[in-house]
């Protein structure tokens, strides 16, 4: 596979839902439809996408709001995890960022996935304790 990856195309949708299901990134309250429509609509976000005989098998969100990056839905088929694929798609994201400015890279990660800590970690992100506040905009109550 090549080290080189792509915007997501109208084509990849599905293979990209498919993909976060897989990787168990999705959630009740997250539409991936929506959440990937988003990021398509904005001039400050994008998805990557690495294929491999036409099907998705690999992909990162990455975003910016002006002062700092964001990454989300870094995914990798579970196939091909341990061959490097997740550090490139950070590579890349982390690269994306930096052409438009900006010199800092954020992620969450919910506190009970270790594995995704340590991979982070063994790439260098530390944790910087911060208090994460969050409100639903329709009322819903604040579930996850």
């Amino acid at each position: 596979m090549s080290g080189t990856f792509r915007d997501v195309g109208d084509g990849d949708v599905d293979g990209l839902v498919s993909l976060w299901t897989a990787c168990g990134l999705t959630r009740p309250w997250n539409d991936p439809r929506g959440d990937i429509a988003l990021a398509r609509r904005s001039a400050e976000a994008t998805i990557l996408v690495a294929t491999e005989a036409g099907a998705v098998v690999g992909s990162v969100m990455v975003g910016h709001e002006g002062h700092r990056g964001w990454m989300y839905y870094l995914a990798v088929a579970p196939a091909l995890r341990r061959t490097g694929l997740g550090r490139r798609l950070v590579k890349a994201a982390e690269d994306w960022i930096a052409a438009r400015g900006m010199a800092k890279m954020h992620l969450l990660i919910r506190p009970e996935n270790h594995a995704v800590r340590a991979f982070y970690e063994a790439l260098g992100y530390g944790e910087q304790p911060r208090v994460l506040m969050a409100r639903w905009l329709d009322g819903r109550p604040l579930d996850g």
